[in-house]
């Protein structure tokens, strides 16, 4: 489990809390980065795609004294929300995401996990999310971005006070999500990435589904598929 630089406070002595706390738990054979946010001053919180692992992360969140009152799905693939379901229910918390045009993946999360070793059941969302949504956890809001691409259902949940997105497998550090999964579209992520992510700011750092974080401004200056030079974008 690490934590998220510059969301968390490590000065006991400090008078001001930031009003988002964030640590990255990797998860499931594939080592997808969950991430258990929460608001300081309420002390609650949600998973951001739980795929599996459920007692690491019920004891994360009880280390930081976190209670969890729902749970966040970026998209629909096994190794993001295989186990979502099952948490929700030991946890009695609703769940919020993804866009609805990831149902198809839902649905297939049994066949999906026997593949990647993952036990999968599909789910029904408490809530299926739109472009220009919002979500809350304690008193903070995040806006919700649909991306689709890497899956069309997917969607980025971006706290704009602490400049933070949380982006699932739409971007990597030096890379971008696959698109040759069933109803991948690379030129929709493409464009989601530069229309949709790119505007936030350079500054805006960000969780992606697997591996380190990083942020946008470094991602576009030296991301091999969507960088300004690789895609030919001259400013």
């Amino acid at each position: 489990m690490s934590h998220i630089p510059g969301m968390t406070e490590t000065d006991p002595a400090a008078q001001t809390l930031p009003p988002l706390r964030a640590a990255i738990i990797p998860v499931t054979p594939l080592q997808q980065n969950c991430t258990l946010l929460w608001c300081t001053k309420t002390g609650k919180g949600a998973f951001v795609d739980p795929g599996g692992d459920l007692e690491q992360l019920k004891a994360a969140a009880k280390q930081h004294d976190v209670t969890i009152e729902k749970i966040l799905v970026t998209h629909g693939h096994i190794d993001h929300c295989g186990q979502a379901g099952i948490l929700a229910g030991e946890l009695g918390v609703p769940i919020e995401g993804p866009h609805e045009d990831d149902r198809f993946w839902i649905s297939r999360l049994v066949e999906d996990g026997q593949k990647y070793g993952i036990q999968g059941k599909p789910f029904e969302p408490d809530r299926w999310l739109h472009d220009g949504d919002t979500v809350t956890v304690g008193q903070l809001t995040l806006d919700v971005i649909h991306c689709p691409g890497h899956t069309p259902g997917h969607v980025v949940f971006y706290h704009a006070p602490s400049r933070l997105a949380i982006v699932g497998d739409v971007l990597f550090q030096g890379s971008i999500g696959r698109t040759d999964f069933p109803l991948g579209n690379h030129q929709d992520l493409i464009n989601a990435i530069r229309t949709k992510l790119w505007p936030l700011g350079d500054d805006v750092a960000f969780v992606p589904g697997h591996g380190p974080m990083s942020n946008f401004g470094h991602e576009r200056a030296t991301n091999a598929y969507v960088s300004d030079y690789a895609l030919g974008v001259h400013s």
